[in-house]
């Protein structure tokens, strides 16, 4: 599969085999997810391969309860049909996903991080600059081998439980918790805005960027 093929349908899987992946093909991804780009090349990244099925039980019933609060927050009040399918095919991932035959649990040694927007009166979105490149990769892999991947960060609401049961240092925050498998389904196509609804020329409001829109001055 190609680059271009494989950006344009890497999905966020919710229905995977039971049928645990072969190692080889974890190590695989991980071994090209490390090319991210990180800041200062620090590669603060831990990431711990959970497969034994007590850990992931656990993990599945830390994340059901941040998903009940999630919905509480973004699912209120009357759906439409297409909401409700959406959050109906949710609900069933967060029962299943202990299930899930592989945990990835992704840390980031905070040490390594120049957080460049921790002075401004807003939470920070820069933070995750040098670890979530990683992450992508790592799912961009995983499909070009056939594999699966859904990223949630739900989990680390309840970082200070799983820094126990995994017993990680305190410089560590959690970033992400990656669940990897085999696809039910094959996915050949994703839904997204396209780029004159989010990219605009020069300003804010400025004009939509388009194919056939005017470079400007190039010096």
């Amino acid at each position: 599969m190609d680059l271009e093929d494989t950006i344009r349908t890497t999905a966020s899987v919710r229905e995977f085999s039971s049928s645990p992946p072969p190692e080889d093909l974890i190590y695989r991804a991980l071994e090209l997810a490390r090319f991210a780009p990180s800041g200062g090349n620090r590669q603060g990244w831990r990431v711990i391969v959970i497969r034994d099925p007590e850990m992931r039980r656990q993990l599945a019933a830390n994340y059901l309860e941040t998903w009940k609060q999630y919905v509480e927050k973004w699912y209120a009040g009357d759906l439409t049909a297409g909401r409700q399918r959406k959050l109906d095919e949710a609900n069933r991932f967060a029962t299943s996903i202990s299930e899930i035959p592989v945990h990835l649990a992704v840390w980031v040694d905070i040490r390594t991080l120049e957080i460049t927007d921790a002075h401004l009166d807003r939470p920070s979105v820069v933070a995750g600059g040098s670890i979530f490149p990683f992450v992508q990769n790592f799912a961009l892999a995983c499909r070009s081998l056939g594999l699966g991947t859904r990223v949630t960060t739900l989990l680390s609401s309840r970082e200070s439980i799983l820094r126990r049961l995994l017993a990680v240092p305190d410089s560590y925050a959690l970033a992400a918790v990656i669940l990897v498998g085999k696809p039910l389904r094959e996915i050949t196509k994703l839904s997204r805005h396209p780029v004159e609804d989010f990219a605009t020329l020069d300003s804010y409001d400025g004009p939509p960027l388009s194919t056939g829109a005017d470079p400007g001055p190039t010096d």
